[in-house]
């Protein structure tokens, strides 16, 4: 068993020296936690990332995100009125396929991870 000083770890929290005794396992975990930290910390450093382009208006989300086309708008779209109908109006799959005039597995297809025994 080692001691670890939890001031170190959460110096937000505790303010004096406050010392608990903690297996190796646990003690290696916030080691390598650490490792892990500074690689990151160098990381940044080294490619220059610590300069952020957000200035609360989502400029640097907006650039890792392409465009959508119409085609994903319009494929969204149908997706979510297709989930409205299956869960809000209470439809069964065969319901909503007989709407649209297409085959049930391709609602079910569409409806991703769902329930489809409703068909």
């Amino acid at each position: 068993m080692k001691k670890v000083n939890l001031r170190d770890l959460y110096p937000d929290v505790y303010k004096t020296d406050y010392f608990v005794e903690v297996t190796e396992d646990v003690l290696e975990t916030i080691r390598a936690s650490e490792r892990a930290e500074a690689a990151y910390d160098r990381r940044m450093y080294r490619y220059k990332a610590y300069y952020s382009l957000d200035c609360d208006n989502g400029i640097e989300n907006a650039i890792l995100l392409k465009p959508a086309t119409p085609e994903m708008l319009l494929e969204e779209k149908q997706l979510w009125e297709q989930i409205y109908a299956r869960y809000y109006l209470g439809m069964r799959v065969s319901e909503i396929a007989a709407a649209e005039s297409v085959d049930p597995s391709r609602v079910c297809d569409s409806i991703r991870r769902e329930d489809c025994t409703g068909a």
